[in-house]
């Protein structure tokens, strides 16, 4: 008569899941599978800096765009400006990109800031600005860089009242005399302009100012590497801050 292994003598059941080789190593094995399993866990860390996403697009299309600049200078010349765009979580989201909708090319004078003539904050204007709205290769590139690259579809050719680069060049036209340095350039820019509104009625410099909003503003329609934006012109008022656009 065969005996009866006492309970001592029979082997443990092995625990559930793939065997793991015994001592040192298949410690080590075992701690290395759970931390993989942890890993695979997101788990939400004091402190940790919450995910930043771009900001979205403003208004598309030029209708629309324009529809928002008017509004915000509207504000801005009532004094009603709400200084949209200015805050923290803003700085972040345009951090990761930009998408501007409108460019404005305006004059370098510090009383006309596009920002604030019309009431936009971070990331809703790409500005450009020389004095007199004066062309080059850089400033075109520049215009197409939003328009082709970053989707832009409409272009504001920004003037204002009382433009000094205007006044120089009306002054260039009426005596001839010579312009010194690099304002040289700006006003041979401006001096087409300053010939034609000459014959015009009214204040000559004002009329510069208009005429040369128009001729650059043409030649940007004109111009294929801006098909795919809608140009307009503009002249800013410093006493009302009001803007009045041109009409094609």
């Amino acid at each position: 008569m065969s005996s009866v292994p006492s309970p001592s003598s029979v082997p443990a059941p092995s625990p559930a899941g793939p065997p793991v080789g015994g001592g040192r190593r298949g410690v080590l094995a075992l701690g290395l599978a759970a931390l993989a399993s942890a890993a695979a866990v997101p788990v939400a860390r004091a402190g940790a800096a919450p995910r930043v996403t771009a900001a979205p697009p403003g208004p598309r299309g030029a209708g629309r765009a324009l529809a928002e600049l008017r509004a915000g200078n509207a504000r801005f010349a009532a004094l009603r400006q709400r200084h949209p765009h200015e805050d923290a979580g803003r700085r972040s989201a345009v951090a990761v990109a930009q998408h501007p909708f409108a460019v404005v090319l305006g004059c370098v004078d510090s009383r006309v800031p596009p920002e604030l003539v019309f009431d936009q904050g971070l990331g809703d204007l790409l500005s450009i600005r020389t004095a007199g709205q004066a062309l080059d290769e850089a400033v075109l590139g520049s215009v197409q860089f939003g328009v082709e690259e970053l989707g832009v579809g409409l272009v504001v050719v920004l003037g204002h009242e009382r433009c000094g680069a205007a006044s120089a060049a009306v002054e260039h036209v009426r005596t001839g005399a010579p312009v010194s340095g690099h304002l040289a350039r700006v006003v041979e820019e401006l001096a087409p302009a300053a010939r034609a509104a000459r014959r015009l009625p009214g204040d000559w410099v004002e009329n510069t100012v208009r005429c040369h909003v128009d001729r650059v503003r043409d030649r940007l329609a004109w111009d294929a590497a801006f098909s795919g934006a809608e140009v307009v012109g503009a002249r800013f008022d410093l006493e009302t801050g009001r803007v009045a656009f041109h009409p094609s």
